[in-house]
């Protein structure tokens, strides 16, 4: 009965002694647990894992997916290389034509083509002349209108019917002529162009009469100033230097009946 009793208590002895080590071992695997970066959040997930000097410890290149590095409180900024653009072929912002350019109005060019007009002796830009720019054309047109209004003459209908008819006439007639590809727009630019000094006699028409003298001497003025620009940009722009007084003739046809309706 007594060696039980021995043997009972001594492995009471035996189990108390390997509860004290694993509790040790406990209370040491805790302190150095909270010596290192790691917190838990709420459901009990380790996050993160620094040493208390700030040296991250040695550790394997796969991660836990649960962790995560601490912000370092930087903020992100991409940068992006000026070449990104010429390897796609596009254009950066800075770069972009304005819209009113994009929309074919360009004010530069609409005024380097009337300074050509009102200088008959200027040699023409071809590169220039050749775009199909109808704002100056209609601005011109309406500019006759409102002037022949202002005179007492409401010729709205045939100011447009006249220059749409005669860009058609012009346009067939330049094709046949010309070994280049010839433009309805750049044909209808041209000759709405050349309006200027009809629009100019038609300003003058409203103070003083045509009915003259002097007005015929502005009228054929003003005939042959057109007739001569067009002509002049038609065969700098087509390549038909041999042919402007060709050019020149259905030209003066054209400006003439503008300037009757301008006259009378």
């Amino acid at each position: 009965m007594v060696p039980s009793l021995f043997t009972v208590s001594r492995k009471e002895k035996l189990e108390e002694s390997l509860l004290q080590i694993k509790m040790g071992d406990f209370q040491q695997f805790e302190q150095d647990f909270y010596q290192t970066g790691y917190y838990i959040d709420d459901q009990g997930r380790a996050l993160a894992y620094f040493d208390t000097d700030g040296e991250q410890d040695a550790m394997p290149n796969i991660l836990d997916p649960f962790m995560e590095q601490r912000y370092s409180g930087e903020i992100y900024q991409p940068t992006m290389r000026s070449t990104a653009f010429s390897s796609t072929g596009s254009e950066s912002p800075e770069e972009e034509p304005p819209l009113l350019v994009e929309l074919g109005i360009d004010f530069d060019h609409m005024w380097q083509k009337t300074l050509t007009v009102l200088n008959p002796l200027k040699p023409a830009d071809g590169s220039i002349m050749n775009e199909t720019d109808l704002t100056g054309p209609i601005l011109f047109c309406v500019a006759l209108g409102v002037t022949l209004m202002m005179a007492g003459k409401v010729h709205f209908d045939y100011v447009y019917g006249i220059s749409a008819i005669a860009c058609i006439g012009m346009y067939f007639l330049l094709s046949l002529m010309s070994s280049l590809a010839v433009s309805y727009g750049c044909v209808a630019s041209v000759l709405g162009y050349c309006l200027l000094p009809i629009v100019a006699l038609s300003a003058f028409a409203v103070f003083y009469s045509l009915q003259g003298v002097l007005g015929t001497v502005l009228a054929l003025l003003a005939i042959c100033w057109c007739s001569f620009s067009a002509s002049k940009i038609f065969i700098s722009t087509l390549a038909m230097q041999e042919q402007q007084l060709l050019v020149f003739y259905p030209c003066a046809l054209l400006y003439g009946l503008f300037t009757l309706l301008t006259v009378f």
